[in-house]
């Protein structure tokens, strides 16, 4: 009864809203810096761009970009993607419905449809955001955003934002909700490139790259708040921690 309840559209649109109050609220109230600290005219030749960011991590993603970059972001066709859709949607980005994958899900999830709608979107200066990782596989990059990057030309910039208030929730992709008055970070890596020529050994080089710089600007985002990125894979090696390829 409880989930019928949850999927009705005046319930969904009832959550959404109360969910851009909160966020809003945190974000009032917090003070963030930002790394690097000139950033939005360091980005700005490179838009429209990819944004990486982990699953669990991404609530407060909206507020990193620059305030003139139109934003477009994937969001999953699972029940629970109609309300961050209409979230993001009264956030003034453009949510694009589908998930990735391994290739016999990608048709079931909209992946293909989603793949050539965010293409386009690229194409006509819409700056992409999506979670790196496929779901159910924490802080393991997928393909997809590098295949996206091979095929738009775009580059892809690692993301973090994290507060030193929050509740990280014991979940699979081990999300964290902030919380008002806190002291916040926002984090964005060295963009990754993907030649349209890239071979197979390549597009895994940038696969890991964009894993290794995600898991590194959420370790500095964390140690600017005082504390560690509690997601952060235990087995990583010392090499990997640094980015560093085989």
């Amino acid at each position: 009864m409880f989930k019928k309840i949850g999927r009705s559209p005046l319930a969904q649109s009832l959550l959404a809203g109360l969910a851009i109050v909160y966020l809003r609220l945190v974000h009032a109230t917090s003070r963030f810096s930002r790394e690097p600290a000139d950033f939005d005219a360091r980005i700005g030749p490179d838009l429209p761009v990819i944004g990486a960011m982990w699953h669990g991590q991404h609530l407060m993603i909206h507020y990193a970009w620059p305030k003139v970059a139109k934003v477009a972001a994937l969001i999953s066709r699972h029940g629970d993607g109609e309300i961050n859709a209409k979230v993001l949607e009264r956030l003034g980005v453009v949510p694009i419905r589908g998930s990735g994958g391994s290739p016999d899900k990608m048709h079931k999830r909209g992946g293909m449809l989603a793949l050539r709608e965010m293409l386009r979107a690229l194409a006509n200066g819409t700056t992409m955001v999506l979670t790196a990782d496929v779901p159910k596989v924490s802080r393991i990059a997928g393909m997809g955003i590098v295949v996206l990057a091979q095929k738009s030309g775009r580059p892809i910039y690692p993301l973090a934002v994290v507060t030193s208030r929050r509740i990280d929730l014991n979940s699979w992709d081990h999300a964290s909700i902030g919380l008002p008055f806190s002291k916040g970070a926002i984090v964005i890596g060295d963009p990754i490139h993907v030649a349209a020529d890239a071979s197979a050994e390549q597009m895994e080089i940038a696969r890991q790259l964009v894993e290794a710089g995600l898991n590194e600007v959420h370790r500095r985002a964390y140690a600017q708040v005082g504390s560690t990125d509690p997601g952060a894979p235990l087995a990583d090696s010392k090499e990997r921690s640094k980015g560093s390829l085989p």
